[in-house]
């Protein structure tokens, strides 16, 4: 069933969360007031909290920001309920809208007032919540990403310890246990992964698809494939490319102020990270992105400008291929032009 339109909307509600307690501001569409209290993150917490939304016989929308696993269990559960709307908002979109209302401070309450505010001032945007397939995925993919990172810490720490004779070779061999155990966890969520996307023909599919594209081993489509499983079917390459941070940010005034541009770093660093290396890879060994690299090289931009660009790239090539149902083919993301020496020439 859908939800309501917007003239059946009779409470707005902003959402603070923290890892114990939520911050509710809430106010009355007829009454110019706001009342703020305190529910437990938790799901007694929750029911408590819808139970207050929804004291009236209207439809109740609530806006709160996107705290990773702390606010998933309460947007998932508000949207459960057919008379409650929900937008989870990105951090740094509900500060720079605390700062155009004036708020200096940074409080549980105020950002609870500045989130309730935001849902009855600003353009309203439901939140579609993923599947629980893509969030389990997501969940095996992140728990991979940060054992890996600890894994390269300790390997790192063994590979201090080993220059000096002087220490003792216990340590060294418990720390190389530790990294057996570690290559382990890894090995059995990978696993876990795998058996998770082969019994989803959408996620197979995909997962295949990007194992075509060089640069791109099973590590490398295991992450991606995590981070973009979640991201609802209605979006395009350019939302695509927003998610991961990746979309480039001008910074000019008149005639005086012109800065380089960057990327907005404004989504998911997990994505970010994830396209990194397989970029590296494939400017090394993908002929068309290789000569896109350079070109931009040779236009004046900095090396890692290109790689970020590549890793833009690759991002358009998966949303192409998902639509298509097509293996990747560098030839749609550059053109080639062969004179009598090869000048590669790249499509926007």
């Amino acid at each position: 069933m859908p939800k309501n339109p917007a003239t059946e909307v009779q409470v707005f509600a902003g959402v603070d969360v923290s890892a114990r307690e939520l911050s509710v501001a809430v106010r009355s569409a007829t009454i110019d007031r706001e009342e703020v209290q305190t529910f437990s993150n938790n799901a007694a917490g929750h029911r408590a909290l819808l139970g207050h939304l929804l004291r009236g016989k209207g439809w109740a929308r609530v806006c709160l920001e996107a705290s990773g696993n702390y606010s998933l269990d309460l947007a998932l559960t508000l949207h459960a309920h057919r008379r409650v709307e929900v937008s989870v908002v990105n951090p740094r979109r509900a500060r720079r809208f605390a700062e155009s209302l004036g708020e200096r401070c940074k409080t549980d309450p105020v950002d609870a007032h500045v989130l309730c505010q935001y849902a009855v001032r600003m353009p309203w945007v439901p939140w579609v919540p993923p599947s629980g397939l893509a969030l389990r995925l997501r969940g095996l993919t992140r728990a991979i990403e940060a054992l890996g990172v600890t894994r390269t810490q300790e390997k790192n720490r063994q590979h201090s310890l080993r220059a000096s004779r002087a220490l003792p070779t216990f340590v060294i061999r418990e720390l190389q246990r530790h990294l057996d155990y570690l290559q382990l966890r890894i090995t059995r969520l990978r696993c876990e992964a795998l058996r998770l996307i082969a019994r989803d023909p959408e996620l197979d599919r995909r997962f295949r698809l990007m194992l075509t594209t060089p640069g791109i081993g099973e590590t490398s489509a295991l992450q991606i494939l995590g981070e973009l499983a979640v991201l609802p079917a209605t979006l395009d390459a350019r939302q695509w490319v927003a998610f991961a941070g990746l979309d480039p940010v001008r910074f000019t005034s008149g005639t005086t102020v012109d800065k380089k541009p960057r990327i907005s770093r404004g989504g998911s660093r997990h994505l970010r990270r994830a396209l990194y290396m397989p970029a590296l890879v494939a400017i090394r060994h993908e002929p068309h992105l290789r000569a896109f690299f350079r070109r931009l090289v040779a236009r004046g931009k900095a090396p890692l400008q290109a790689v970020v660009a590549v890793m833009r790239k690759l991002l358009h090539a998966f949303f192409a291929m998902f639509r298509s149902d097509h293996s990747y083919d560098g030839s749609k993301l550059c053109l080639m032009e062969l004179a009598s020496d090869p000048v590669a020439v790249c499509a926007a």
